[in-house]
């Protein structure tokens, strides 16, 4: 397939996702107006902000595909698409709407089923995050999680992880004494595994690490990582907040969408131990959410994620000082960007 017909199959792959995304919120919102109507008035978003937002969208996908076609990861990784999932769990997403609308009217943030466990978790997570049902604890929460994240963002959420892997890879060749397989990285918070898969498709050889503090989700993450080529990932069940690893261990260290759902005593926490398990000279790439101070056109929708998701620490972490976070922790040369809804933040550990 000439490169021409590939892009336009890209291209076209993920306006259909866009398109789904609408038609599913779209439906969804309506029904929820008849099921369960709510007192709030939702004001509607401008034909301005739209037509913003669609060009942040059509940036991204441009980047995402100027990064396959430069080789940072194979070009069939802009076509992967959890398709079994998609089929076998789509119907159950709308099957837990009804629940999740309930939860949200009754302002009913810690509800988890009887046979969910929340003993020896800090009390920050045990939460129902975006109303979802069993907060991160559960087998379905963790089934229904990517699926959830994709209609979100309009099928984006998958090009807004890969933004890590370009600065992941070139931060990682100021390593010139060591081996590809030599290379260890870590993904804290690694959830479902997603990203893990993607940074085994940029850096095949590597050693590559994950922690997450949900035992459902990491279950989640060994079996779609188990299915692909290469070393499997070394999975463990961790608080990010105390890392069970050495000091100086890891050449890189990536975070995707962690740092919105923490406090601020806990975000500082996990920014200092990522640089004490660091090598010197490492890298410590961070996506998350946007922010007011890069995107205060949007502060309507921020404003609107944490009144409508249930995100009890969005709030603040829309003003946070992450520069200053990191470097408190000791990190050097932080480097900044912001891909549609997403923000980065790229940092050294000094040698």
């Amino acid at each position: 397939m000439s490169d021409i017909l590939t892009k336009l199959t890209y291209q076209t792959f993920q306006q259909g996702k866009n398109y789904f995304g609408i038609a599913h919120r779209t439906l969804s919102g309506r029904l929820k107006e008849m099921i369960s109507p709510s007192d709030r008035q939702i004001k509607p978003v401008s034909g301005e902000l739209i037509f913003k937002l669609q060009q942040r969208q059509n940036n991204l996908n441009e980047i995402d595909w100027q990064d396959a076609e430069r080789g940072i990861y194979p070009v069939s990784l802009l076509f992967d698409n959890p398709w079994e999932d998609f089929f076998k769990y789509y119907p159950i997403v709308w099957l837990d709407l009804p629940q999740i609308w309930e939860r949200n009217k009754q302002k009913n943030y810690q509800d988890f089923s009887a046979e969910i466990n929340t003993q020896g978790y800090p009390s920050y997570y045990v939460q129902n995050f975006h109303h979802q049902t069993d907060g991160y604890l559960s087998d379905l929460s963790a089934n229904l999680y990517d699926l959830q994240v994709e209609v979100l963002f309009g099928g984006s959420a998958d090009a807004m992880r890969r933004r890590i892997l370009a600065p992941l890879k070139e931060k990682l060749k100021v390593f010139t004494d060591v081996s590809f397989n030599q290379l260890r990285v870590l993904d804290i918070a690694c959830g479902t595994g997603r990203t893990l898969k993607m940074i085994r498709n940029a850096l095949p050889q590597a050693s590559l690490f994950g922690t997450d503090l949900s035992p459902a989700y990491l279950r989640k993450a060994n079996q779609l990582l188990s299915q692909i080529p290469g070393e499997l990932p070394q999975l463990l069940q961790a608080n990010s907040e105390e890392l069970p690893y050495l000091d100086n261990y890891f050449h890189g260290l990536t975070s995707v969408f962690l740092f919105h759902e923490l406090p601020p005593v806990a975000r500082q926490n996990v920014i200092n131990e990522a640089f004490r398990v660091i090598k010197p000279g490492g890298v410590f790439v961070i996506c998350d959410s946007i922010q007011l101070s890069d995107s205060p056109d949007l502060e309507y929708m921020m404003h609107g994620f944490y009144e409508t998701f249930h995100e009890p620490y969005y709030r603040h972490y829309m003003t946070d000082n992450f520069e200053e976070r990191l470097q408190q922790a000791g990190f050097v040369d932080i480097e900044m960007q912001v891909h549609f809804m997403s923000k980065y933040f790229i940092a050294r550990k000094p040698n």
